[in-house]
Parts: C-alpha cells; structure tokens; sequence
C-alpha cells in the first residue's frame, strides 16, 4: 500500500466572531444569485449564538481525539485543518503542508455521505487547493464514506438511547438530515450501479441506529432546507413533521440529528431552537441525542478508515448501500457522479 505524511481534516467552516459573520456567508453564497434578504436572515441565525459557529471548535477538538487515535493505532500522522468556506481555508492549510514537505495525504472530510454537498463538492474543494499551490503541491487522497461504519452506527445508537429512554413512554424518535433538492438527490451516483443517492444512505443509517438502539417505531425527516420554494427539497421538513404527530397525540420527540458530525449551527438552531420551539407549543416533550464527533470511536473510526488505505485493512460496513468517495483525488467516483445543484446552505 502507498503511505502517507499527513492527515488533512476538510470541513465546511465556520464565523468565530460578529464581524465574520457577513463576510463568511458571502462565500458560502457566491456566484449563486442569492439576495441580500436572505444572506440578512441566515445572518441572524449566528447572531443568536454571538456570531460564533461551533462548528471550528468541534473540529479542533476532534483533531485532537483523532491524534490520540492515529497514535494508538500505531499510525502517528500530523494532522492539518482547512476549511471550504473560512479560515483556516484549505488552499492555505495545502500550501503549508507543501512547505512542511508533505508529498502525500489523506483527508477526511466531516461529512459521512454521497451527493454533492456531502461527496463531490469536497473533492473539488481538494481539486481547487491544489491547483492554488501548484506543481508542488501533495497528492490527496479523500477518505471513504463512512454512514454505514460500525463504529459510527453504535456511537449513534448510544446517543439515541440515552436521549429516548428518560424520554418516556410516548415518545417519538425523529431522525434529521440535511434536505437538499430532489433532483440532486435524484442524480447522485446515476453512473454508479445502485448509486450514491444520499437519501438512501441516510435512510439506512437510520434503520441501522434504530435497530441497535432498539427503537422499533422511528421517523426520517428532513431540515435546513432553502433556496426557492418553486425548487422541490427532500420532504417532509422537521417542522412540518412535527406539526402531524401533535394532531396525532404524540407526547414526546427525541430529535436524533443523523445527517451531522457535530453540534454546529444547523443543529443548534434548527433543532434546539425551532424544532424545540414548536414541539413545546404542540404541547411536546423534546429530547435531542448528541452528534458523534466527541464520542471516541468516531475518532476511532477515522484512525480506521485510515488503516484501510495505509495498511489495505478490509473496509467495515453494515450495510449493501452503494458507496465510495475515495481514492487519488476522488478516481474512485466516476467523472459525472454526483453532478452539482447549487442550494444555499448555513452552518
């Protein structure tokens, strides 16, 4: 097997103060044609929180657990941060690995789907820092998708339990993914036999968590969704699934956000604050299992998937969903997979 220098942690990114708050959506969005209006709403979703995303600091904290896994493997790699959207931006982090003489890298990217926010928009994101730094910039390799990892199922399943069982009798399990539009959805992995499609991931994960956890009765549903209302999203929205299990009685909800990694904004402002809100007039205990980035066998499972390519360690999976985002630059993924529909997002 090929070696590796390093281990390049990408994410989406994320304002750490006020003033990057406008500045950070404005790269998120551009090039999209999305009104000011808008940008002004999203804004104040951060500014709830102090204009701080928690997503940075999960990712530090992350990093650190996955070092002490890597070193406990026997696989001790320095690993560097960069994000898409905001500092530490991922040209920069490339171009100090190309100066600490890094030749070749994995990365493992915060996100454990398909698609093309989850998958394919990564690998450009890997495509674009190389090309920034130039001829001597290392080669990188993008880590498997992992929704389907054992580890990651049982760090869920844990989390689910702990939420569901002080829940109460009654209580309902929702799982929650990011919405993205259907016809993304739809496209995902069309060149693939079976595909790629991330609602089918997302679907199998959560039957793989319900079952380990020993939910028998669970919802999969969908939030964050935005863009125009003439564009159809994946459905139903958190909000409006809520709504139906007041009309039928429902007296508790364990919101088990599935699609996420971490407690970032989405999380904390589309669960803990709307979908919170509205259980609590429909007259709804609410309970919300935690993401898996601080339980250790999620930075176990990192130390893994890195094993897999360091090592030709035989790949964990519990499940026959199609799979793949791996390899020298993405090779692995057939050249149309995944073929982008461009919503606008908010973390």
């Amino acid at each position: 097997m090929n070696g590796a220098d390093a281990l390049l942690l990408l994410s989406f990114g994320g304002p750490e103060g006020p003033d990057e708050v406008r500045p950070f959506l404005e790269n998120v969005t551009r090039g999209r044609g999305v009104p000011p209006e808008r940008l002004d709403e999203v804004a104040q979703h951060y500014l709830h929180f102090g204009g701080v995303s928690p997503i940075n600091r999960c990712n530090r904290d992350l990093i650190t657990a996955i070092e002490r896994a890597l070193a406990a493997a026997g696989l001790a790699l320095p690993v560097y941060f960069g994000n898409r959207n905001w500092d530490p931006m991922v040209e920069d982090t490339v171009a100090a690995m190309a100066a600490d003489g890094v030749r070749r890298a994995l990365v493992f990217a915060t996100s454990a789907w398909g698609g093309y926010s989850g998958c394919r928009q990564y690998l450009e994101d890997i495509a674009r820092a190389r090309a920034a730094v130039g001829p001597g910039a290392p080669e990188l390799v993008k880590l498997r998708h992992f929704f389907d990892h054992p580890l990651f199922v049982q760090a869920w399943a844990d989390a689910v339990r702990t939420a569901w069982e002080p829940a109460g009798a009654g209580a309902r399990v929702v799982f929650t993914a990011h919405s993205v539009p259907v016809a993304a959805d739809a496209a995902a992995g069309l060149a693939v036999e079976g595909g790629h499609r991330y609602s089918r991931q997302v679907i199998d994960t959560a039957r793989l968590v319900a079952g380990a956890a020993g939910v028998d009765d669970y919802d999969v549903v969908w939030q964050s969704r935005s863009g125009p209302p003439r564009v159809r999203w994946l459905e139903p929205d958190v909000l409006d699934h809520l709504d139906v299990l007041g009309t039928h009685g429902v007296s508790g909800v364990v919101l088990a956000p599935i699609g996420f990694v971490s407690d970032h904004l989405e999380v904390l402002w589309d669960l803990d604050h709307e979908a919170r809100e509205r259980a609590t007039a429909l007259g709804m205990r609410v309970a919300r299992a935690r993401t898996p980035g601080t339980d250790p066998r999620f930075a176990e499972m990192v130390a893994e998937l890195v094993a897999e390519q360091l090592r030709g360690v035989a790949p964990r999976r519990c499940s026959q969903v199609p799979a793949a985002g791996s390899g020298v630059n993405g090779t692995l993924c057939a050249r149309d997979c995944c073929e982008p529909v461009r919503p606008m997002p908010g973390r």
